[in-house]
């Protein structure tokens, strides 16, 4: 099973500079891609399972960016943005494509469990979490469908604000208002709820 944390390695300020010498490395012999797919491997694999029904759909969704980045590699600019939002970016238009015909939607039970921590022999607090965990996926699904796939790229998929704003071509302060308007409703609605 992939393990989200096993991903994220680098501290945020140093991934772009790493990566831009990766990519420099790939696009001079595309074996050296290997670390560049190791490195975002399990990042985009979960955010392709917020994407799809199956987890065999985003292992094979998974496959397709990763060929599709190799062959476009050589196109990739890095003063366009950080390779990680460029990524992101064919791991999300491939998601579109794959679900052409249909809404896409992002099902809050695809989360992570590292992410959702809950003490197993604490039967009550895991009852509570469950209650809890309802509540947000009510929620969380009542959200547009382009609101739920920021809060994914920003919680699953780990992007920052500013490569999440490359991605959908926004400013980074615009972004992190947006998210911080989508997290703040989910709050109230939350507790207006409970």
């Amino acid at each position: 099973m992939l393990r989200v944390a096993e991903t994220l390695p680098l501290p945020d300020g140093d991934r772009p500079r790493a990566d831009a010498d990766l990519v420099s490395a790939s696009q001079a012999d595309p074996t050296a891609f290997g670390a560049l797919y190791e490195r975002y491997r399990d990042r985009v694999f979960w955010y392709l399972l917020t994407r799809t029904d199956t987890a065999v759909d985003a292992e094979d969704l998974l496959q397709i960016v990763f060929l599709k980045a190799l062959d476009a590699l050589a196109q990739y600019r890095p003063e366009k943005g950080p390779f990680s939002a460029w990524l992101f970016g064919i791991a999300r238009n491939t998601a579109a494509t794959f679900h052409a015909r249909r809404l896409p939607t992002v099902a809050w039970d695809l989360v992570p469990e590292i992410l959702l921590p809950v003490d197993e022999h604490d039967l009550e607090a895991r009852l509570l979490r469950q209650e809890d965990l309802s509540r947000l996926r009510l929620l969380f699904g009542r959200l547009d469908a382009r609101k739920r796939e920021l809060l994914v790229l920003r919680f699953v998929a780990g992007l920052t604000s500013a490569e999440i704003a490359c991605m959908v071509g926004k400013s980074e302060a615009a972004t992190k208002k947006q998210l911080a308007r989508i997290l703040h409703t989910l709050k109230e609605h939350y507790h207006d709820h409970a």
